[in-house]
């Protein structure tokens, strides 16, 4: 056997077949390629959104002590309605026992709704720390509202309350 890898008809026949599946595969992505589009991208799509144009400012709108809010998947008002997953990473001292606070507002900062969210990695940090969670605003009055983050302050005392608010619009 002189180790020819094409002297082989079966290694040729073998490496063609891989080609041809592997096209087959590319064709089927790019066929589908919904599937793998964000939220946010089929959003978009949807509301004809010019996605050429700059992204939205991430703080845009938002109050409290709103450079503690590293990421988050909920935007500035954005459309919330029915059951909403969420997740975020916010920088530590929010925690406690693994529980962050969640409450939903209306334009007039009265709440509509208290929830949690459960931490994700270590929360006994000042680093970041990843959260995630599920909030149901079906029984919601519509309209214009807050998705506040607020810490789990086991004192009690106000001067060691923080909390992040995002505009939101409840449909």
């Amino acid at each position: 056997m002189e180790g020819k890898f094409f002297g082989s008809k079966l290694n040729t026949v073998l490496l063609l077949i891989l080609i041809v599946l592997v096209g087959v595969a590319i064709y089927i992505m790019f066929q589908n390629t919904e599937v793998y589009l964000s939220v946010f991208q089929k959003e978009a799509l949807n509301e004809k959104i010019d996605l050429t144009q700059p992204p939205i400012v991430f703080k845009d709108g938002m109050l409290g002590n709103k450079d503690d809010l590293i990421s988050f998947s909920i935007v500035p008002y954005t459309k919330v309605h029915g059951i909403l997953s969420y997740r975020g990473v916010i920088k530590g001292g929010y925690f406690f026992e693994g529980n962050i606070l969640i409450n939903i507002l209306d334009s007039n900062k009265n709440i509509l709704m208290k929830s949690n969210a459960v931490a994700k990695t270590d929360w006994m940090t000042s680093g970041p720390v990843s959260f995630e969670g599920n909030i149901d605003f079906t029984s919601l009055k519509k309209g214009a509202g807050y998705f506040e983050i607020h810490n789990d302050n086991a004192s009690g005392l106000p001067e060691n309350d923080k909390f992040v608010s995002i505009p939101i619009v409840i449909e």
